[in-house]
């Protein structure tokens, strides 16, 4: 067995590249994932027809991807895609 000697300075300086190692991975490891919804989920989701799905991605109102014959929509587009058609209350005076 061989043993290495480290100055104090060599020392810190490895401790502290293990720290943004370290620190990297917890970083990545608690970023948020995408959830994807597929077409049948997001048309339960908001209890619509598969043509009025068609019809919102075919004038472009929700952003889709298409994988092969299969539709997915971010959960994040989908809640993007509500909020953009909320209408507010109307106040009584």
């Amino acid at each position: 067995m061989e043993a290495i000697i480290l100055t104090k300075d060599q020392f810190n300086e490895l401790i502290s590249k293990i720290n943004d190692i370290s620190e990297k991975i917890s970083a990545s490891r608690s970023a948020k994932t995408e959830t994807y919804l597929n077409n049948k989920q997001f048309m339960e989701m908001l209890d619509v027809s598969l043509r009025t799905a068609q019809s919102w991605r075919d004038e472009g109102k929700i952003t889709f991807s298409q994988v092969g014959n299969k539709i997915y929509y971010k959960l994040s587009d989908v809640e993007k895609f509500i909020q953009d058609y909320r209408n507010t209350a109307f106040s009584k005076k």
